[in-house]
């Protein structure tokens, strides 16, 4: 519980204590009706003091009609016809109410923030070999920090010294610890469970990942959904509504079909206009939303708002990138065939060459290639653009590149058509075959696509910027409806832009990316979804929600947590409904109570509550 509503709940408390005197005096002794409204009106007054403050505070806001109008005045007319008593009944358990509905929300929230609040409590830095306890917001760029076991990462940084395994747990969703060393970036919330480390900080502390993670959830809250907002706009017309229906409860009746019952029907409109008030349907939707974005963050997965639930629960085109979101992002030999020589051979051959390179192409060859490097043997290396590379193997030239090359060398190869890079190589002008490297699809891609199309019937979209021979092998292997190939980033935005204008309100479109080349799209996407974001600043900007690893199923898991939030959400605002209707007609009908009312609104928080935190229990 807030400061704020521990000053509330005492102000209320107080008015309280006066009610159970009055209550008391007035049962045991005979006074003066002015003595008994005096202390009940005080009494009221303090029970009622919030309530008039948030009427206040709306009507400056232009706000005239809403849930404490109408408690105000089915309570002052209450004392208008001398029902002292109930008046403030209804008021305090209206009062009690909303200070249970506050706590609740809080509580929520705290519990979001402590779903996700790894924020390390020190670091280690170390200076000249000696160790110094400090705190993360100190630490400045190249700093060197020492991480022990046990120990949360402080802030972004890169290993310097020391292998350990890392719990990211708290970050990725991902059980399994991760393996680091030297040269590997390790990020800030990340818990070390074995070996002493020492790194390199790479981020200051307000730009680490777990202080922009922190950051975000905390604006998750302040957004809107469509359903809050239609709930509020519904209460903004349904109080007036209700207002002048409770006045034709109290006329009609007394001047038509019941002359001579003023007083009864007056006192039926005041309970209908406490049994009207909106209070437990308005909280329906926020917490369910609330528990939504709390179960999405204990399964690794970021949403920066409840309407991002809403937009994802609907969404039925889901927009990908290829590279590093479908497929791996790192080139991988796929096909070796070798002329005159054994395709091991050849390999050695093309890794030696290529190996004072650090092109993607190279940095492939030498992973595929398992055996000892000579590079004794290698001399004369020259690159050339847009043909390949020249060296001299073992006394003998070696020409290794693009078909260009081989015409360029009057050579005669094979013509691979091949969804990847073609690499020909020439030996002593001599064709000696042929390595073909491309990009690898990732082990879940399919099957979390099928599942999209089977589910969910959603419409799956590819767009690239690789070649078109590349696009079609993924496309084709995923079976994507749509594919685009040769893209520049408005050219995306552009295909992104047109999907958009032929969806209508119960259609939403959804783009995932890495966050950092597809910046533009997952901003204007309804749902921008980041692949792989850990320590991207700009995922983190650019998307809606974000998964804190690599994993395409998280995608499944998010938009299951999405549907359920809304099933709940829907659950609540027909339930808060039903029962506004059944206790409105009881009211009107004489078979309610002010302290009825005012108990079914409370059930109706209740209830709310309750179901909203099966949401936050659920694990997709």
């Amino acid at each position: 519980m807030t400061k704020q509503t521990k000053i509330k709940a005492l102000i209320l408390l107080a008015g309280a204590i006066i009610y159970g005197i009055a209550l008391a005096t007035t049962g045991r002794y005979q006074m003066p009706d002015r003595i008994r409204l005096l202390i009940f009106l005080a009494a009221y007054l303090l029970i009622g003091f919030e309530v008039f403050r948030r009427y206040r505070d709306n009507l400056m806001r232009r706000r005239f009609f809403d849930e404490n109008l109408l408690m105000i005045l089915a309570t002052v007319g209450a004392f208008g016809v001398g029902r002292y008593i109930e008046a403030n009944a209804a008021m305090l358990l209206f009062e009690v109410g909303v200070i249970f509905e506050a706590a609740s929300v809080d509580q929520t929230k705290r519990r979001i923030a402590d779903t996700i609040d790894i924020r390390p409590e020190y670091a280690t830095r170390k200076v000249r070999g000696k160790e110094f306890k400090v705190e993360p917001s100190a630490l400045k760029l190249y700093n060197l920090i020492v991480i022990k076991p046990g120990e949360r990462v402080p802030v972004d940084s890169v290993v310097v010294t020391g292998t350990s395994a890392l719990d990211t747990k708290a970050l990725t969703g991902e059980a399994m610890p991760r393996t680091v060393g030297p040269g590997d970036a390790i990020y800030s919330g990340s818990i070390n469970l074995t070996g002493v480390i020492e790194a390199k900080v790479t981020a200051l502390y307000k730009d680490s990942t777990v202080s922009r993670i922190m950051e975000m959830v905390e604006k998750a809250q302040e957004n809107r959904t469509d359903s809050e907002s239609f709930i509020t706009t519904f209460s903004k017309y349904y109080s007036p509504v209700i207002a002048v229906i409770a006045v034709l409860v109290m006329i009609v009746p007394s001047l038509t079909f019941a002359p001579g019952t003023e007083e009864i029907w007056i006192y039926r409109g005041l309970v209908v206009l406490i049994a009207a008030c909106p209070a437990g349907l308005v909280l329906s939707t926020p917490v369910a939303f609330l528990g939504g974005i709390a179960s999405a963050a204990r399964q690794g997965i970021l949403v920066k708002g409840g309407s991002y639930l809403e937009d994802l629960a609907k969404a039925d085109t889901f927009i990908f990138d290829k590279t590093g979101t479908l497929t791996e992002g790192v080139f991988k030999v796929q096909e070796i065939k070798a002329v005159g020589m054994t395709e091991g051979e050849l390999l050695k051959i093309a890794a030696h060459v290529e190996s004072y390179s650090n092109h993607p192409i190279a940095q492939s060859l030498r992973a595929a290639y398992n055996g000892k490097y000579d590079k004794s043997k290698v001399k004369k290396i020259r690159e050339e653009a847009g043909y390949g590379v020249n060296a001299v193997y073992d006394g003998e030239w070696v020409h290794i590149g693009n078909h260009r090359m081989a015409e360029r060398y009057q050579v005669e190869t094979d013509r691979v058509r091949a969804s990847g890079s073609v690499l020909y190589v020439i030996i002593k002008n001599r064709y000696a075959g042929y390595i073909v490297i491309s990009d690898t699809i990732k082990k879940d891609a399919a099957r979390t696509l099928d599942i999209l199309k089977e589910k969910y019937q959603a419409m799956l979209v590819m767009l690239t910027g690789d070649g078109r021979n590349a696009a079609i092998r993924v496309a084709k292997e995923l079976q994507m409806d749509y594919a685009y190939a040769d893209l520049m980033p408005n050219d995306k935005l552009e295909l992104v832009e047109e999907f958009l204008t032929v969806e209508d309100s119960s259609e939403k479109v959804a783009c995932v990316g890495d966050g950092i080349n597809d910046a533009p799209i997952l901003a204007r996407a309804d749902v921008g979804i980041a692949m792989g974001a850990l320590g991207s600043a700009a995922a983190i900007e650019a998307a809606d929600v974000v998964l804190m690893d690599d994993e395409l199923p998280r995608i499944i898991d998010a938009i299951k947590v999405a549907k359920e939030t809304m099933r709940v959400v829907s659950q609540n605002i027909s339930f808060a409904m039903a029962v506004k209707v059944i206790v409105l007609a009881l009211a009107a009908l004489g078979y309610i109570t002010m302290w009825g009312a005012v108990f079914a609104d409370l059930g109706v928080m209740l209830i709310s509550i309750i179901n909203a935190a099966w949401v936050v229990k659920y694990s997709a």
